[in-house]
């Protein structure tokens, strides 16, 4: 039986307030800051976690449907995003009870690909299944929905 490996994601955050500089452990050393909107105490001088957060949900989708679709032997262009998260602010600042997630998070996906209608819909769930990212949006509670639409390849 194969042995079980994991890949150690590392950061390192600093800051003082609500900013943050946070550098990507690695090889190839990656920096990128974190502030928030005036109303949570920031500067908006950078995106803000959350923003973060849906970003990083565009992002592991592309990574895992490329990797998805090199598996199916379809090919993919341009992939387009619009994700809206919807989030009761109460909680985070004014400490009101209650869960301070998302409410909800939609997502709407167009991809440039040759692949047919059928084909596209094993691409679309096997993304999802795979995207770690997605997974913890699924099974944190909140209302996740999204909206798949394939674009000819050009």
């Amino acid at each position: 039986m194969p042995v079980k490996q994991t890949v150690p994601f590392v950061l390192d955050a600093e800051g003082t307030g609500v900013a943050q500089r946070l550098v990507v452990a690695g090889e190839h050393e990656h920096v990128f800051t974190a502030d928030t909107y005036p109303s949570f105490g920031g500067q908006d001088a950078a995106p803000s976690p959350l923003s973060y957060l849906l970003g990083a949900l565009t992002s592991c989708n592309q990574v895992t449907g490329s990797l998805v679709a090199s598996g199916l032997g379809i090919a993919v262009g341009t992939w387009s995003f619009r994700i809206q998260g919807d989030l009761d602010p109460s909680v985070i600042a004014g400490g009101a009870e209650g869960n301070a997630n998302f409410e909800r998070v939609t997502v709407q996906v167009t991809v440039q690909t040759d692949a047919s209608e059928e084909v596209f819909e094993t691409f679309q769930a096997e993304t999802e299944r795979r995207c770690p990212v997605t997974q913890m949006f699924q099974r944190s509670g909140l209302a996740y929905s999204s909206s798949w639409h394939r674009a000819p390849l050009g």
